[in-house]
């Protein structure tokens, strides 16, 4: 069982409670489900190119990656319809937590000048997205076997009503909000 799962019975629930007055324990938000996205605008003219983004996706999530597909032709970009243009994994569960857990626990402190995430990124919904600019940031990646360094798009979904009460949650797990 992941750490953090361990974490979010006992401390967070806990903390949650003495801070928001939740009457119920079914109140207190969780985190839903984890959506790790990355765009690969060069897929419209090397097939390869969205090959190794699927694989290093992969890699990092410990699960199968689905091709994201264009729903408008745009002509500016030379993209039609139906065109591969990127791939996204969302995760549920164990292999949820352990992706949160090596996020915050390894990659992050990995990215060069790191003084925190933003703590203004939630939706007003209490979903926060983050940006990773290259994805060598996670252990798992050898930084030897790939062709290009790409970013990335981590969407974490709550069932937190506000924002506040997403920030609260994220906090307790550890995520490091810049100050």
């Amino acid at each position: 069982m992941s750490r953090y799962k361990d974490l979010y019975k006992d401390q967070v629930v806990d903390g949650m409670i003495k801070k928001f007055g939740y009457k119920n324990i079914m109140e207190v938000p969780k985190v839903d489900k984890v959506v790790i996205n990355m765009g690969v605008g060069e897929a419209k003219d090397n097939a390869k190119v969205l090959e190794s983004a699927v694989k290093d996706l992969e890699t990092i999530a410990g699960q199968k990656a689905v091709i994201t597909r264009a729903k408008n032709a745009i002509a500016n970009f030379k993209i039609r319809e139906g065109m591969a243009i990127g791939c996204k994994v969302t995760l549920r569960g164990e292999k949820m937590y352990d992706f949160l857990d090596r996020l915050i626990n390894l990659a992050l402190p990995r990215v060069r000048d790191f003084r925190g995430v933003n703590p203004n990124a939630f939706d007003g919904r209490g979903n926060y997205a983050l940006g990773i600019k290259e994805q060598i940031i996670f252990p798992e990646i050898e930084y030897d076997k790939i062709d290009k360094v790409r970013g990335m798009d981590v969407i974490v979904v709550t069932t937190a009503k506000t924002d506040e009460e997403a920030k609260e949650l994220l906090t307790q797990f550890g995520m490091p909000f810049a100050k």
